[in-house]
């Protein structure tokens, strides 16, 4: 009797190790074939971040108005782009996003008046900088030569607390490959950890076919990555989500990649209202999204218009 219960012990336990196997290959299987998240909580409509709103709108709202048109699309992040005719008002800007309880989000490129707000205000922003082209004729020149450009603003970055986020704007150094490798000659040369990535669609049209490769390579680096609706040749360039040949597929590959970090919508364009083309953008995505089965997503945005 006992000899038969050890066994039926030992069956129990090996038929309990064989079903934990089988669960867990088949989740491995279900991960390494990509499948979306059940609810992509980046993608949320108060969650997105608004970009390029302050010169490319055509209605040129001051700070006040921009808030509010800001809060009244749902959204509730905004990186901020300015001219030399916004400097005088950067502090009143910081302050409607506080009155309407926006996060502000990133900052454009750097000017020194920003250094006593941030510290006044206590803000955070990400600080997206563009990097010329580096001079050398090797790319490990180049490399470094592109690192020790950036040195003055990374050291100033780190001082402060803040991000620093590598913005690609074309040529060599909006190369996905180019810009991680700075990032990791900066992290394990010089030790710097804030450093990463913000990564633009609308600037990445030579990237479409090999979209899938170029997001592997960048995903462990994204600060941001800001969506467009995307054309074979950049025809037009900038372009409403949900009205482009090519998006949707980038989006669903941006969702099974597992990147949960912050997603980007852009106005980009200066002969429209920034409400009308950031409401354009929320409309296609929210239809993207609902097209590929992200019903939670999708329905953060409301009754988009």
């Amino acid at each position: 009797m006992a000899i038969g219960m050890r066994t039926s012990v030992r069956l129990s336990l090996a038929l309990l190790v064989l079903l934990i196997l089988v669960c867990c290959g088949g989740l491995v299987s279900r991960l390494s074939a990509g499948e979306q998240p059940a609810d992509a909580a980046n993608f949320h409509r108060d969650r997105l971040v608004a970009w390029c709103i302050v010169p490319f709108d055509a209605k040129q709202r001051g700070p006040a108005a921009r808030a509010d048109m800001v809060r009244g699309l749902g959204l509730s992040r905004v990186a901020y782009d300015w001219r030399e005719s916004h400097v005088p008002t950067f502090e009143d800007e910081i302050l409607q996003y506080q009155r309407q309880q926006i996060e502000y989000f990133a900052f454009w490129s750097w000017h020194d008046a920003m250094e006593p707000l941030i510290k006044k205000h206590g803000i955070q922003p990400q600080i997206w900088y563009m990097f010329p082209q580096p001079a050398g004729e090797t790319q490990e020149q180049k490399v470094q030569s592109a690192v020790q450009g950036l040195l003055p603003m990374v050291q100033k970055t780190a001082g402060l607390g803040l991000k620093l986020g590598l913005y690609n704007h074309g040529g060599w150094s909006g190369e996905p490959a180019n810009m991680v490798a700075v990032c990791q000659v900066l992290r394990e040369q010089h030790g710097v950890n804030h450093v990463g990535i913000v990564y633009n669609l609308h600037h990445a049209h030579e990237h479409i076919v090999d979209f899938e490769q170029q997001l592997k390579v960048l995903q462990p680096w994204l600060l941001c990555l800001n969506l467009n609706g995307m054309n074979d040749g950049a025809q037009p360039k900038i372009l409403p989500i949900g009205q482009g040949q090519h998006e949707r597929r980038m989006i669903e590959l941006i969702l099974k990649s597992g990147y949960d970090g912050a997603i980007g919508i852009i106005d980009h364009r200066e002969q429209l209202d920034a409400e009308l083309s950031l409401q354009q953008n929320l409309t296609g995505l929210a239809g993207v999204l609902r097209a590929l089965g992200q019903e939670q997503a999708a329905a953060s945005f409301g009754a988009v218009k």
